[in-house]
């Protein structure tokens, strides 16, 4: 974006403002030092701001009548901004409570850069070179833009100027922290630092923020901070507020559906602007701190009218009532913020406690999974084995099939007794064999015979005449006839013996293969039969080992519902305790003051008696802030795992007793994030938890706000 060589507009609007001021109202018996420091802080101011047409400073006209107390604030925090270093470190304190009162508007923007140490940074240099580079979270960066302050002058409009420095500063951080990349809520708390200050000083602001000030975990992926900060939140609420919170959960009203934008927004979207910026003033010097305590001080103020309504009507008595409670009088909201009781050490506590608890549940998550994974592993053997079962007793059937098949096929084949029969037919066949060539050699001696005697009787003379030649022809003809059939009996009697051999060869080869199928069968049979034996065995086992897995994982859940009632069960007792201990005190406070009043004891007696009952009830407090002791919860004993894991499984059982019960915890805790130098535990400053503990919880807070007085009042 362009810039234009003319000077800063605040500048000009400060210079405006003093002329007005000394031109309509009389000079003031100011001290020199004093002027000489305004006029210091504002060179100071002009010098540190660049010029940029980027800026938006919601100024108004100045007025010509203001009172001698708001001229010497602006003198005074002209003086601060140019003295900042000797504030910070003799002056804290009062720097403090300055800021708790407000910073005024032209001085925000440095003293948001000074408190946030972010006036002279290496990425500002990169600033430039990091708007030629792409993101790739430009285009949610621009889907969102115009969601961001809809009805502020400086951003409404497409392509306006404030929507294109936004775009800028978002996109240049998505850049640097890749992470992270770019997170819908922090759009707002961008757009704030760009109504105060150029887009290259919002940008090192910005990332300031997020480096020290717990931001970047708040939006990483995960939301691992912002799950601790409801989980801190929950427990200050049952604290201070257990009514309103048994009445939320009995609506199932979250905190994280009212909540999250507190911490995530910083404020920004949930109060008026004006009142938001007083909030985050105190955020830039506080940390996370302050947002607890205005949550808990917007709940403390509409806990009767909350109680009251359901989920629909207390969802609309967020979005439209409470917001414009403050409009008129931000101080108010401020002061009943530091009357909320808030101890640091416990909120540290808190945060180890759920560190420690995440680990635990995370371990049973871990063995939850290995049980799961083992139970499913041993349903999907169960299934395989069935599988495996059916498709063997299919194979047996088949083999069963197959053996009677060939039992039958047995059956209709030749027996013994027909093979001895076919033996004897062969012996009978070999006989009538015999018996045809018997004959035969009869027929042909018979021939030769009458051919010996043909020729004898022609050698004699005898001549054809004397022989009956047709007679012996018939003869020699019928017995050339007896000879072919004798041959052919013959030949048909060896075709058919052949026949009866080839047969019997057959049957016997046949009822060979016959029987080695058969035991081969038989052994596939019993084969396959054991198989079945040995899968209906390991089914059973496989059987055993499930129901035995459900037993112990009932077991499990058994003993961690018995742990979470044993902690409710202790948190109860100490409830209790603490109630009894606070009543005890309570008595002893009034019959201290009946002792005064009455007038019982004589003076001396009477001094005595009231430092004796000072002790007690010093006693009883301290016996209140120190939670009473309890009985070692049982220790989860998971089946299959190592000594070392059951004492790590149990090794928290020194914590704070949490009211709140496991279900409220959050899936993931974040990394340690370095805190800011000016921060204390949990976004405090180090003078504030010197402060809180040296005074005690019931100890009403100082009046630190000596000017802010709310026409409306403070009984509400």
């Amino acid at each position: 974006s362009c810039k234009p060589s003319s000077l800063n507009l605040q500048v000009v609007v400060s210079v405006f403002f003093f002329l007005s001021l000394y031109m309509f109202c009389p000079p003031l018996p100011l001290n020199p030092r004093l002027l000489e420091a305004d006029s210091k802080s504002m060179r100071s101011m002009s010098g540190s701001r660049r010029n940029s047409g980027s800026s938006l400073v919601s100024s108004s006209s100045a007025s010509s009548n203001l009172s001698h107390l708001e001229e010497d604030t602006w003198i005074l925090w002209g003086r601060v901004v140019n003295e900042w270093e000797e504030w910070r470190r003799k002056k804290d304190k009062l720097l403090k409570e300055m800021i708790r009162k407000g910073i005024p508007h032209h001085f925000r923007a440095i003293v948001w850069q000074l408190l946030a140490n972010a006036t002279d940074m290496p990425v500002k240099n990169q600033y430039s070179e990091l708007l030629k580079m792409s993101s790739p979270c430009e285009k949610l960066i621009r889907r969102d833009i115009a969601r961001t302050y809809p009805e502020h002058d400086f951003f409404k409009g497409q392509d306006s100027l404030g929507q294109e420095v936004l775009f800028n500063v978002m996109k240049a951080y998505s850049l640097v922290d890749r992470e992270v990349g770019y997170c819908q809520g922090s759009a707002f708390i961008v757009g704030l630092l760009l109504m105060q200050m150029p887009e290259e000083e919002a940008f090192c602001v910005f990332v300031r923020l997020m480096q020290e000030y717990r931001l970047r975990e708040l939006f990483k992926p995960s939301m691992a901070e912002l799950g601790l900060c409801i989980y801190q939140f929950e427990y200050l609420l049952q604290e201070q507020l257990p009514e309103l919170n048994m009445h939320f959960r009995s609506q199932s009203f979250h905190t994280s559906m009212y909540a999250s934008s507190w911490f995530l927004t910083l404020f920004l979207t949930f109060l008026p602007l004006p009142v938001a910026t007083r909030v985050f003033d105190i955020f830039m010097y506080e940390g996370l701190e302050i947002i607890f305590r205005v949550g808990l001080a917007i709940l403390l103020y509409n806990q009767t009218d909350l109680i009251q309504l359901d989920m629909e009507g207390m969802s609309q008595h967020f979005q439209k009532v409470i917001p414009h409670q403050f409009d008129s009088c931000p101080d108010k909201l401020i002061l009943r913020a530091y009357q909320v009781k808030y101890n640091p050490k416990k909120m540290k506590k808190l945060r180890t406690e759920n560190r420690l608890l995440k680990q635990r549940i995370e371990t049973l998550e871990k063995v939850r999974s290995y049980t799961e994974e083992f139970v499913n592993g041993l349903q999907t053997q169960l299934e395989q084995s069935r599988l495996q079962e059916a498709e063997l007793l299919g194979a047996l059937k088949e083999m069963q099939d197959k053996v009677l098949n060939l039992e039958k096929r047995s059956n209709s084949l030749p027996d013994e007794s027909n093979v001895a029969h076919l033996q004897e037919e062969l012996r009978l066949v070999k006989l009538r064999e015999l018996e045809t060539l018997r004959c035969f050699k009869e027929m042909q001696d018979t021939v030769a015979e009458l051919n010996q005697r043909w020729q004898h009787h022609t050698a004699r003379g005898g001549g054809a005449g004397h022989w009956k030649e047709s007679p012996k022809k018939n003869a020699i003809n019928e017995l050339q006839d007896k000879l072919m059939g004798a041959r052919l009996r013959e030949a048909q009697a060896q075709a058919e013996l052949r026949e009866v051999k080839l047969k019997a060869l057959q049957l016997e080869s046949q009822n060979q293969i016959h029987s080695k199928l058969v035991s081969r069968q038989q052994q596939e049979s019993t084969a396959l039969q054991e198989r079945v034996q040995y899968l209906m065995v390991q089914n059973k086992g496989l059987q055993g080992q499930l129901s035995e897995m459900k037993r112990k994982q009932a077991e499990f859940e058994c003993k961690s519902k018995e742990e979470v009632m044993a902690v409710r069960l202790r948190e109860a007792d100490s409830m209790a305790v603490m109630a009894e201990l606070r009543q005890r005190i309570a008595e002893l406070e009034i019959q201290k003051e009946e002792g005064r009043i009455q007038g019982q004891l004589n003076h001396s007696d009477s001094s005595q008696y009231i430092t004796d009952l000072q002790e007690q009830i010093a006693e009883l407090k301290n016996e209140v802030r120190t939670p009473p002791s309890h009985n070692k919860p049982p220790d989860l004993c998971l089946t299959g795992r190592s000594p070392g894991e059951r004492d790590y499984l149990s090794s928290d059982e020194d914590l704070l007793p949490s009211p709140l019960p496991a279900s409220t915890l959050y899936t993931s805790l974040p990394a340690p994030c370095c805190p800011s130098p000016h921060l204390a535990s949990e976004g405090s400053s180090d003078s504030d938890v010197e402060e809180r503990d040296t005074n005690t919880d019931d100890t009403p807070p100082p009046q630190i706000f000596p000017g802010m007085v709310c026409t409306e009042g403070l009984d509400h």
